[in-house]
């Protein structure tokens, strides 16, 4: 019965129309969007519409919680499982964002928690993103980067990249994957780029992907991610099958799209 009621929830948010206010922020804010065809603007408009809904949002650090702030994140974090059979991200309940960089109170798993996802002491973050916990973000940088995709540093794709990482239970840089082939490729791949990159940042070297990546299998996922949606002609060029493989993944082809003319601004 449950089911069957956030089912019907579900599909008749999916059908609201798209507030025309939600269009013009997204337009302003989020980069990628006007590369979306009009099938897949469609399908995100219907995914964004039930994201909205079913999150609990907080505004932290006297932070105004506005309806441009959730709109945004609500884009980015949706684009990732454009491609994807999903459930609305259902490993996150909570959104909580702040103002500008902070240092987020202490974090204390329960009694019972397992925890396997990339948490740290509480030193001054940019994002984070807890295995059985919230999605923290701050404003000031998921602007910036939503703005700005020739950065390459997205706070929205990185830290739900994390949480599409721990639906199998485990924050290993390995999300759920379709079939044994696929996951040879991915670990064939994954390993030889994490590796490679290092070997370069541990000599000083300058590297294409952003050297957090090289901290664990977890972060390299993360960082990768944001290099695909966010400089994906440049991935592809610097690895073609990294690049491949998570295609493969998002079912997406950023690459592709790059070439398209941005019809909203026609």
């Amino acid at each position: 019965m449950f089911h069957w009621l956030r089912d019907r929830r579900r599909a008749e948010a999916r059908k609201r129309p798209f507030p025309p206010e939600w269009g013009s922020f997204v337009r302003a804010n989020v980069a990628h969007y006007c590369l979306l065809d009009d099938a897949e603007r469609a399908e995100l408009h219907a995914t964004m519409q039930v994201f909205l809904q079913e999150k609990h949002w907080e505004g932290c650090g006297g932070l105004d919680l506005t309806d441009e702030i959730r709109v945004t994140i609500a884009a980015e974090a949706c684009l990732l499982q454009l491609g994807l059979p999903h459930d609305y991200y259902r490993n996150v309940e909570s959104i909580l964002v702040y103002p500008s960089t902070v240092i987020p109170p202490e974090y204390h798993p329960g009694v019972f928690e397992n925890v396997s996802g990339p948490v740290t002491d509480s030193v001054p973050i940019l994002g984070q993103a807890f295995s059985r916990g919230p999605v923290i973000l701050v404003w000031d940088a998921v602007l910036h980067g939503a703005r700005h995709p020739e950065q390459g540093h997205n706070v929205v794709y990185h830290e739900f990249a994390h949480k599409l990482d721990m639906l199998d239970g485990a924050a290993d840089g390995t999300p759920p994957l379709a079939d044994r082939d696929q996951f040879a490729e991915w670990v064939a791949v994954c390993s030889h780029e994490f590796l490679r990159l290092r070997g370069l940042a541990e000599k000083g070297h300058k590297t294409f992907l952003d050297a957090y990546g090289a901290a664990n299998e977890a972060e390299f996922f993360a960082v990768t991610t944001e290099e695909f949606f966010d400089r994906p002609l440049a991935l592809k060029k610097h690895s073609p099958a990294l690049y491949r493989v998570l295609s493969a993944y998002y079912r997406q082809d950023p690459a592709g799209r790059a070439d398209r003319t941005c019809p909203l601004n026609e």
